[in-house]
């Protein structure tokens, strides 16, 4: 029992600092209401009729003095942060605008259960848990609008991954402010946060194994990192999963399919799994074979190919230094076919469909103007004698 009172002794009591005693003010007031009007003494549900009145006006006092803050010194503020050079205030000031408005809830709670004289251990831990929880609310909206700083702060040491290890680094920072928030409201309840902790070491073995697959995706991030295979933004496929990269978190990678599709996954897949990251290609194949008919001669098949050799060398968005070929390749079943093989100058989806379009009206063009015809598959059928 001597624990149990020790632990409460030394539990957090942070609400009551926030009130400014207004209660105990409101309260003073209600004295001489009670001697001028004596019928307001009378108990609903053995609390005062002029304590119930004061209550919930002192409850609607604050949620509207938390709508003016909101709207008016909040938006003040934000107007004031545009004529600054730095752009984090106006980030941060809207970060604090959710929690700060909880806020005032929570103080109008505790004055209206105070009031009421309903405020009990149990009310009290629960109003200073969403005070504490409302604190360090504000914390992460800070750092979270403060990733800028992080991103600069890491692109010093490597500009390429300044912006997936800044964010790793600030996912790191708002666990601890988490976990510093959580130990905090378990202070609250009067539990030894300490003991608690030291008492997780009996079940350290358990733990350990159960989070050996977190560790795994832990060490496959920093890989990940540490290796460049991958940044967001870039298209990659890995595992049969394609898509664009849309953020490397320290468990997961979050890939958006072309389907939009969200995949999440495990780092550990990632980093053992070969990648295919086509945005670092520079460059895109066009492969192709085109059938010419049978009517088609030899002279007008080389000069085919030689003008549609011509007509890349000369294109604009085909890359002049990778491999280019146009040959007659083969005789088919139904067609004389060229094989074409050339790479464009760009790696940008959109671009390439143009420029393959592009190309494709060329070719179009240099068959039609040597007097030639593109085959289709066909068969023809020789008849030696017709039945009598």
């Amino acid at each position: 029992m001597k624990n149990i009172d020790t632990n409460q002794s030394t539990s957090l009591n942070v609400i009551d600092g926030l009130d400014m005693n207004l209660d105990h003010l409101v309260q003073t007031a209600l004295a001489p209401v009670y001697d001028a009007y004596p019928f307001l003494a009378h108990t609903i549900i053995g609390i005062p009729f002029a304590n119930l009145i004061a209550a919930i006006f002192i409850f609607i006092f604050f949620l509207v003095l938390r709508r003016f803050f909101t709207y008016i010194i909040i938006g003040s503020l934000q107007k004031l942060a545009k004529y600054t050079e730095t752009y984090y205030d106006d980030k941060v000031i809207s970060a604090l605008k959710d929690p700060v408005s909880f806020g005032f809830i929570v103080v109008g709670l505790h004055l209206f259960f105070a009031l009421i004289f309903w405020e009990t251990p149990t009310i009290k831990n629960i109003l200073n848990t969403l005070i504490i929880f409302v604190i360090f609310w504000s914390i992460i909206a800070i750092a979270d609008a403060l990733r800028g700083i992080f991103h600069q702060t890491t692109a010093r040491f490597h500009s390429d991954l300044s912006r997936e290890m800044g964010d790793f680094i600030l996912k790191i920072v708002k666990i601890l402010i988490g976990g510093v928030g959580l130990g905090a409201m378990l202070q609250v309840w009067g539990i030894n946060v300490t003991a608690l902790i030291a008492s997780l070491g009996l079940g350290g073995l358990a733990i350990a194994l159960a989070a050996k697959d977190t560790a795994s995706n832990l060490f496959g991030s920093f890989a990940l990192l540490a290796d460049k295979s991958v940044r967001i933004g870039e298209w990659i496929k890995v595992a049969n999963t394609e898509g664009v990269v849309e953020a490397i978190g320290m468990r997961t990678t979050k890939i958006r399919s072309f389907e939009q599709s969200l995949i999440t996954v495990p780092n550990q897949l990632v980093a053992n799994t070969p990648i295919e990251n086509f945005s670092r290609r520079g460059i895109r194949r066009i492969k192709m074979r085109i059938g010419l008919t049978y009517s088609t001669t030899s002279e007008q098949i080389n000069k085919i190919v030689e003008e549609i050799k011509y007509m890349l060398h000369n294109h604009e968005n085909i890359s002049s230094k990778d491999t280019l070929l146009v040959n007659f390749e083969s005789f088919g079943d139904s067609a004389l076919n060229i094989f074409i093989y050339t790479f464009t100058s760009t790696a940008n989806w959109e671009n390439y469909l143009n420029i393959r379009e592009d190309v494709h009206h060329k070719i179009m063009k240099i068959v039609e103007e040597n007097n030639a015809s593109f085959a289709f598959p066909s068969q023809s059928i020789y008849v030696e004698q017709m039945p009598d």
